[in-house]
């Protein structure tokens, strides 16, 4: 039990952040939403022009900076990377493009339900799904391939961009953007959720908390080590929405939320899958880039760029639901994803093989 203490730890102060960050005007159901908040970063910057989501929110800064202080507290700060940069930038596309289709990161999903929302009890089994489908190729060898030691420049160069945005979004330049409507106006006081994001990088850092993980360790090991912390995470926030009147069950009149159930089903399995094949889910890839992982901020650099192509391209889903170029933009992506997984699989067991050969004649290269 001790060990699980950290865990279920984090997961309760998640939960509370989540909760306390509603109450102080972040959307309803939103009080933490990885993908969502790298969404109205991107509007921000102006990378796409959706004027209903755009700011820079502070909680994900804070994030990065919580764990990039505690990883140099504790001596874990290690810059890394080299690993199929390139490809860990497209999975972190393909992340957020299925996160926008359901409206939301794995941990919003675990929110929406604690706030009544059904249709994200369909988006559960779809992450699972996805997730499920991750590990069949990892069983068979699946692997991008070890970081290696990088400069210490490299590893700084996550945090160091998140510092960058957060003095912009406390001088408020005019050519940042900042919704005046929607779900970018509704924000807590500027000071508060970074404190916020602060805090939850720090436990966050110390547990290794990632919903992903937590799934992922239940279908291969029948571990509940992360799992305990997404549930306390879950407990808290349905008893903290309990609590405030913000409970309200239904697949209707849910903030920020469409009704398409085979469309939340999909597009959830499109970020359980590219999570598992990327290593980690949206939270836990801000997590390793406060470590110094370059190859973790890649990944969140292609979450950014997915979300300026959902928006620019009109295929962002929208409470009126998933247009006709985001559906096929969602059977694109599944395809894709698993083209990525079999080549990769395919080309591990290939250089495995290689080199236990070269091991049982002998061979040095």
């Amino acid at each position: 039990m001790k060990e699980k203490y950290p865990i279920i730890i984090a997961g309760v102060l998640f939960g509370i952040i989540a909760v306390f960050l509603v109450l102080q005007g972040n959307p309803a159901n939103m009080g933490f939403c990885i993908a969502c908040f790298l969404r109205d970063i991107a509007g921000g910057l102006g990378l796409h022009r959706a004027a209903v989501v755009q700011y820079l929110r502070p909680e994900i800064m804070g994030l990065v900076l919580g764990a990039f202080l505690t990883a140099l507290k504790f001596r874990e700060f290690k810059s890394r990377g080299g690993s199929s940069v390139l490809l860990r930038f497209t999975l972190g596309a393909f992340m957020m493009m299925g996160a926008l289709i359901f409206l939301g990161c794995p941990l919003r999903m675990l929110l929406r339900i604690a706030g009544g929302d059904f249709n994200a009890l369909v988006a559960l089994p779809g992450y699972i799904f996805g997730i499920w489908v991750g590990t069949l190729f990892l069983k068979q060898g699946y692997t991008l391939g070890p970081a290696t030691e990088q400069p210490q420049s490299n590893g700084l160069v996550g945090p160091f961009l998140s510092l960058g945005l957060l003095l912009l979004a406390f001088t408020a330049p005019a050519f940042i953007f900042f919704s005046a409507e929607g779900p970018g106006s509704m924000r807590a006081p500027l000071l508060i959720s970074l404190i916020a994001g602060l805090l939850t990088g720090f436990v966050a850092q110390r547990s290794r908390l990632c919903t992903m993980g937590a799934f992922r360790d239940l279908l291969l090991f029948r571990d509940y080590h992360l799992f305990s912390g997404i549930a306390a995470l879950f407990a808290v926030a349905l008893a903290g929405n309990l609590i405030y009147g913000f409970f309200n069950p239904g697949f209707s009149s849910q903030p920020v939320a469409h009704t398409q159930a085979i469309w939340n089903f999909l597009g959830m399995g499109i970020v359980g899958l590219a999570a598992v094949l990327a290593g980690g889910c949206p939270l836990r890839q801000l997590i390793l880039t406060g470590e110094g992982n370059a190859d973790a901020a890649a990944t969140i650099l292609g979450t950014i760029f997915g979300a300026a192509i959902m928006h620019n391209f009109g295929w962002a889903a929208s409470p009126k639901g998933v247009t006709a170029g985001g559906q096929a933009m969602v059977v694109v992506v599944w395809i894709l994803l698993l083209i990525i997984a079999f080549a990769v699989t395919r080309q591990a067991v290939k250089t495995s093989e290689k080199k236990k050969a070269g091991v049982s004649t002998g061979f040095q290269g």
